[in-house]
């Protein structure tokens, strides 16, 4: 299937699979995320001043993502020696330790696979006039379907708290049969799903509360007090 035919990428579609050169070696993608969940990020190049500190904030998070199974890979549009060389700028600036691969993709084949490319800036080319990636991030669940995605400007910095949150909410969601409300937090109440019955909640969610008949709060499992 070329890429004028192939299925856009939504919530639920199977992660595209791809051999990649990588800052810590050859991977093949799916093998690459084998029972983890993955965050994919891309960057529209090295060298560049908001994504030298987007790199430098996922490191920061490192130790939160391995607590929750989480990978880490980013992806920018230029080659290995250029990203090695650009980890030691960001583990400088940001006073930290890159120890998550950084996908090199100077070919745009894994931007165009994922549909990174930007057709909006018209700045954000290369010295051939090919455009850079936009900053697009996919949150892929162990099964290897795809949970969350996001595309921010170029210019804008993203918030990997945020980022993190959804991990939150996607991996308990799975585990339980909740929902999460607006601007929730792990550990803040959660919203029993729909399709659990009164009946029902009250064996799994002791407490809940009825504000709606379709909005139950209950406490977020294995947050309750002894």
């Amino acid at each position: 299937m070329t890429n004028a035919t192939r299925a856009p990428l939504r919530l639920g579609s199977v992660a595209p699979d791809f051999k990649a050169e990588t800052t810590k070696g050859p991977i093949q993608f799916h093998d690459f995320i084998s029972n983890s969940w993955v965050i994919l990020f891309s960057h529209p190049a090295d060298f560049t001043p908001v994504c030298t500190t987007e790199l430098g904030a996922v490191a920061r998070l490192q130790d939160k993502f391995d607590e929750r199974n989480v990978k880490v890979i980013g992806l920018s549009a230029n080659d290995l020696k250029s990203h090695d060389k650009w980890i030691e700028d960001i583990n400088e600036v940001n006073h930290v330790k890159l120890n998550f691969p950084i996908i090199a993709d100077d070919s745009r084949e894994i931007s165009t696979l994922y549909d990174m490319l930007d057709y909006q800036d018209l700045t954000n080319l290369d010295a051939k006039g090919v455009p850079f990636t936009v900053r697009s991030v996919f949150i892929i669940d162990p099964k290897k379907t795809i949970r969350l995605t996001l595309s921010y400007p170029a210019s804008t910095g993203r918030n990997f708290d945020e980022i993190l949150r959804v991990v939150d909410s996607l991996q308990i969601g799975d585990k339980n049969r909740i929902t999460t409300p607006a601007n929730w937090k792990n550990g803040d109440d959660v919203i029993v799903h729909p399709t659990v019955t009164n009946d029902e909640a009250a064996t799994l969610f002791p407490g809940f509360r009825t504000v709606k008949p379709y909005l139950r709060f209950a406490t977020q499992p294995g947050t309750q007090k002894a």
